[in-house]
C-alpha cells in the first residue's frame, strides 16, 4: 500500500498518539479511530427515537383501529 503525508500540528499529533498503543503506527491508530467513529455513527442510527412511539401508545393505537372495525 503506497503512504501519504498528511500534515497535522504537533498538538493534534500527540493527541492522536494518546489513542495508540506502543508499537503502533498511526496509521493503525486512525483505523482504530474510524473503525470506532463507525461504530459509533451505526449505532446512534438505529438507536435514533426521533419520530417513534413507545410500545404502550403504539398497542393503544391498534386496539383502537381494531376496535373500530
Amino acid at each position: 500500500m503506497e503512504n501519504t503525508t498528511i500534515a497535522v500540528t504537533n498538538e493534534i499529533k500527540e493527541m492522536i498518539s494518546e489513542f495508540g498503543n506502543k508499537g503502533e503506527t498511526y496509521s493503525d491508530i486512525l483505523l482504530k479511530l474510524i473503525k470506532s467513529a463507525k461504530e459509533r455513527q451505526l449505532h446512534d442510527l438505529l438507536m435514533d427515537d426521533k419520530d417513534t412511539i413507545s410500545i404502550e401508545e403504539a398497542l393503544d393505537n391498534a386496539k383502537k383501529k381494531w376496535q373500530k372495525n
